[in-house]
């Protein structure tokens, strides 16, 4: 599959083979699947409750354990008081998981071959800023016509470019490295450099 490159002003400078990887089936469910996997690990698992062994106070039976015609009670901090313990609250814990390798490089692929499968995969020749504006960069993107929400993959991390998409809405500024199912899926428009093609395919050979 073959797809033009173009400059800073959308001008067509070449055509470009695009690797075999973008033209993997989409497989709809490993996209689910790690998708599912990512957002886990995002999850802070901070929720905490107290079980009785923590909530203070309850030291003292409320009433003596026979003649009063009330049910028994051992402690005014059990689960069935008002301001007592709670059963089976959520603890704090670790929601991570992670996908085989094989897996999760095969939901990568079809992430990227859905992107140039419809028509949302621009590869520009260069994109190297002389100073990190906002101004510029939505310049570039107006320019390149890329008005949605746009992923920007650079080969290694720019400084200058990741500044001057940080205060735009809906653009994120990634390097090769830190490509992922998630964000690809979550911007409508893939913005490429032509040496981080390169550097893609590279990654998915490893």
């Amino acid at each position: 599959m073959e797809t033009a490159i173009v400059n800073r002003t959308n001008q067509e400078v070449g055509r470009v083979t695009l690797p075999a990887l973008f033209e993997t089936r989409v497989n709809d469910s490993l996209l689910f699947d790690q998708v599912l996997a990512q957002l886990a690990s995002r999850r802070s698992g901070t929720a905490s409750t107290k079980t009785r062994a923590f909530v203070r106070g309850g030291g003292k039976k409320p009433w003596k354990q026979k003649g009063t015609g009330r049910a028994r009670s051992g402690s005014n901090r059990s689960p069935v008081w008002r301001g007592g313990a709670v059963v089976f609250g959520p603890q704090p814990r670790d929601y991570d998981y992670r996908l085989p390798r094989s897996s999760r490089r095969g939901a990568l692929s079809s992430a990227l071959a859905q992107k140039a499968r419809d028509g949302q995969l621009k590869v520009v020749d260069s994109l190297v800023l002389d100073k990190p504006k906002t101004k510029l960069m939505a310049g570039i993107l107006e320019t390149l016509g890329v008005r949605a929400s746009v992923l920007v993959v650079t080969t290694e991390r720019d400084r200058s470019v990741e500044l001057a998409g940080r205060n735009l809405p809906h653009v994120l500024v990634q390097s090769v490295e830190g490509l992922n199912v998630y964000d690809i899926l979550r911007h409508k428009n893939l913005l490429v450099t032509k040496d981080a093609l390169a550097a893609i395919e590279e990654r998915l050979s490893r």
